[in-house]
């Protein structure tokens, strides 16, 4: 049993967004064959108190609270020529923390979970390297980058800068993993390195389901959900889009019609969402099911995405029949068991029809459930690491 470093942009416990989950499977799998040390950032005063959740895993852990605020990261880019992502995630007491770690303990492999943690592994020669970026972020920022003034060319300095740093990591570490295979096919095309991986998420199929017990949300009509983290750009993009563009479509022929935003955090812009005729924002929920649960449709409406979209997994294991658009669909193998919408007309059409035939829904949303358990456990999905972790070993000749 190996020794394993695992370095993580965010506590991955309680294992309640996006990245967290992808962690937190991540953190266990490597655990069942390895001593994992866990190195980690939290940004949530929450998680920094739960820094022992999981002691029962891991075989030592070190939590550190992320504090700095955005101005001065992005004055330390502009003055030392880095992209912002890395400067936001620079600590000298993480740097400490990572040289003392490696100095006391046999680690074999350094897992690096999200492209920021990468500024912490150590001079060559040293341990052995598989880097998780999740999502290609340099792309997001180029995306980001379209258009014209201060901003724009902010974004665009990030894509630049930000792939240089990830090229020069690929081409170090023994494997860069992605959460899909067209991020995955992105990434190898732009940086021309090899060792490029797909890594699939996955979802637990026993917690989000139907049957399971969890807090009901009371009906009152006809319900479309979005969940998601409500201070994450893309989302606050679609959310707003699909209020202002996509609800006045579908309350002209269902006016009892609600739009609930589920998810924490959510900005002032968010917020004023709820001003909107029918929109309801609800901030952060105890349990996301059951606004899943009393959902007629999942809705995930994001222009711009990157990799595997969780919130489209949960809402198919909750047999939620979902309608998505292209960007968000991209990366899920849904094989024809969700509805792909991309204009306002498209969108309200997908939803419309759904509403109006509630079989139909239902029969989407069954078969979207059978898809997810077919094609997304966690330990199918995660089954690939085991030979990148631990390549097989050339075969010993011995002598007749």
């Amino acid at each position: 049993m190996g020794e394993i470093l695992f370095l993580a942009h965010r506590h991955p416990f309680p294992p309640n967004r996006g990245d967290k989950i992808r962690g937190y499977h991540i953190l266990r799998h490597l655990a069942r064959r390895h001593r994992v040390h866990l190195i980690a950032f939290a940004d949530d005063r929450r998680d920094l108190e739960q820094a022992d959740g999981l002691d029962d895993v891991v075989a030592s852990a070190q939590i550190f609270w992320r504090g700095k605020p955005r101005w001065r990261a992005a004055a330390e880019a502009l003055a030392l020529g880095r992209p912002v992502s890395l400067t936001a995630f620079h600590q000298r007491d993480v740097a400490q923390a990572v040289r003392t770690l490696l100095a006391d303990r046999p680690i074999e492999l350094i897992y690096v979970f999200s492209g920021q943690m990468a500024q912490y592994l150590p001079p060559a020669p040293a341990p052995r390297v598989i880097m998780d970026f999740v999502d290609m972020d340099s792309a997001k920022f180029d995306a980001y980058g379209a258009g014209q003034g201060p901003q724009a060319a902010m974004m665009r300095r990030e894509g630049r800068l930000l792939f240089a740093f990830e090229r020069d990591i690929a081409a170090r570490a023994e494997a860069s993993l992605f959460v899909s295979d067209a991020e995955a096919a992105l990434f190898r095309a732009r940086a021309g390195v090899g060792g490029v991986h797909a890594v699939e998420n996955g979802i637990d199929t026993d917690f989000f389901d139907p049957a399971a017990i969890f807090p009901t949300v009371d009906g009152q009509g006809p319900l479309v959900v979005f969940t998601g983290q409500m201070d994450y750009r893309p989302n606050i993009e679609a959310v707003s889009w699909f209020a202002r563009d996509v609800m006045p479509l579908l309350r002209h022929r269902h006016p009892d019609l609600r739009f609930a935003i589920v998810g924490r955090a959510p900005t002032e812009a968010v917020r004023a969402l709820g001003q909107s005729p029918g929109v309801v924002v609800t901030g952060e929920v105890a349990d996301v099911r059951g606004w899943l649960a009393a959902a007629q449709v999942a809705v995930a409406p994001l222009k711009l995405a990157r990799g595997v979209q969780n919130k489209v997994l949960e809402a198919m294991a909750m047999a939620r029949p979902v309608v998505a658009s292209p960007a968000a669909a991209e990366g899920i193998d849904h094989n024809g068991a969700l509805r792909v919408a991309d204009s306002p007309a498209e969108t309200s059409a997908a939803i419309g029809a759904l509403l109006d035939n509630p079989g139909e829904a239902a029969a989407l949303g069954s078969a979207a459930r059978a898809r997810v358990i077919a094609r997304y456990g966690w330990n199918a999905r995660l089954a690939p690491l085991d030979a990148l972790i631990d390549p097989p070993r050339p075969q010993q000749q011995h002598a007749a």
